[in-house]
């Protein structure tokens, strides 16, 4: 075997591996709720998320791919030397991998992106000096830590307050229930809408500026409100005395929604973070086939249906321990309180990205799910599930940088 087939072998491997442990690790995230509610069985979660997941990757995912993910390090200064990054993206994915491999045996929800940033941040410093990285973009990764989960804990924080007062408290919780519906599935339509229409489509070549955007997506919304409204009026009325039963009907009419709004987050996530798991390969691939190195470069669909295929798998079989962690350890979950969390985490990841705020969906859905908690009282919380969770945030970048580069370095010894 010649060294670039011995190079793609192990890049292929390192990539299966990796898309393995984003389906276990990421995507149980977006389902968790959804499972911890009731809302969905394990079952019913992996087929909804495996459909959400793979048409994400394969029908929306990028067909072209930045050469280093996030632009923490220039490309080019191994423009002489390509085989060095070929190491470097082998290494990156490995550790990143075993990362999440470790995060998901310990049922710890981490993020991928900042996964494979470590990775690459660690080999560029043993590969190029500190001089290679561009410590800007790392700041900002770094801040995204902050900023996702504290936006997502305030937005679900105030929306489950608001239903809780205008729905939950009322003496007839059904029939207040019953008159939101339609503004709140108007809500859902409108930024799920939005998001298709100004980030997801773009891979599609329909590009819509951002006014565009929020017109189409304005009268998905119109059109989502006037199909709610009649339905709404058809759900069976419970008697007031019945609390229980009142309860029950109220909580299920917030299932649906919260099942929608999981699976946009499923799909988002295939379109995006897919190229955590392919965007390594796809640069070996072009750099063993041309010998040079470019900025970005081309994604071949088979590897788009690696990634995305692999990680479906990847939920299959290891997602139930992460999923646990999000639906039924951080704190109580109902279909009304997993929906103001993934309605709160869909709507901060849009909007942060349209003012370039870089966030991690893993983060921003923790803490929104920690903010329906919180509007609950502080004691509903595990807060030494809380614990784990942020140091185990705080180990993801300097633990993959560490073993990206020793795996660099043990590769330039033992292959190069």
């Amino acid at each position: 075997m010649d060294l670039n087939t011995l190079l793609m072998v192990l890049a292929v491997s390192a990539c299966i591996y990796m898309a393995c442990n984003i389906g276990a690790n990421d995507v149980a995230n977006a389902m968790g709720t959804s499972v911890g509610s009731s809302s969905l069985t394990f079952k019913q979660a992996i087929y909804i998320a495996a459909i959400a997941e793979f048409a994400g990757a394969f029908f929306v995912g990028g067909h072209v791919s930045d050469t280093i993910r996030k632009g923490m390090l220039d490309p080019t200064i191994f423009s002489e030397t390509p085989i060095i990054l070929v190491y470097g993206m082998i290494a990156a994915l490995l550790s990143a991998a075993l990362w999440l491999n470790i995060a998901s045996y310990l049922a710890w929800p981490v993020s991928t992106t900042h996964s494979i940033v470590g990775a690459v941040v660690g080999f560029g410093i043993m590969a190029g000096g500190m001089d290679a990285i561009n410590w800007i973009k790392v700041w900002s990764v770094v801040m995204s830590w902050v900023v996702s989960p504290l936006i997502g804990g305030l937005v679900a924080f105030l929306l489950f307050r608001f239903l809780t007062n205008q729905v939950f408290r009322r003496r007839n919780p059904l029939l207040y229930a019953k008159r939101i519906l339609p503004y709140m599935v108007f809500l859902v339509c409108v930024i799920l809408a939005n998001a298709m229409f100004y980030k997801g489509l773009k891979n599609l070549h329909l590009n819509f500026s951002f006014p565009e955007a929020i017109l189409y997506s304005f009268i998905v919304g119109a059109i989502g409100f006037f199909i709610a409204k009649p339905l709404s009026k058809k759900i069976s009325d419970v008697p007031r005395k019945e609390i229980h039963k009142q309860l029950e009907a109220t909580e299920n009419i917030f299932k649906y929604l919260q099942i929608t709004t999981a699976f946009y987050i499923a799909f988002a996530h295939g379109s995006n973070d897919v190229a955590n798991a392919v965007g390594p390969l796809a640069a070996v691939f072009s750099i063993l086939n041309s010998g040079t190195v470019e900025m970005k470069v081309a994604m071949p669909t088979w590897i788009l249906a690696l990634g995305g295929g692999f990680i479906v798998f990847g939920l299959l079989i290891w997602g139930r321990r992460v999923m646990e962690t999000i639906g039924k350890k951080i704190t109580e979950i109902t279909p009304s309180r997993g929906f103001c969390a993934t309605f709160a985490a869909a709507t901060v990841v849009l909007i942060c990205s349209k003012m370039g705020l870089p966030v991690s969906t893993t983060h921003t859905l923790v803490g929104s799910v920690i903010g329906v908690g919180l509007a609950r009282g502080l004691p509903t919380l595990n807060l030494g599930i809380v614990k784990e969770i942020v140091m185990s945030w705080l180990a993801t970048v300097p633990f993959t940088a560490l073993l990206a580069a020793i795996l660099f370095k043990v590769m330039l010894l033992t292959i190069g």
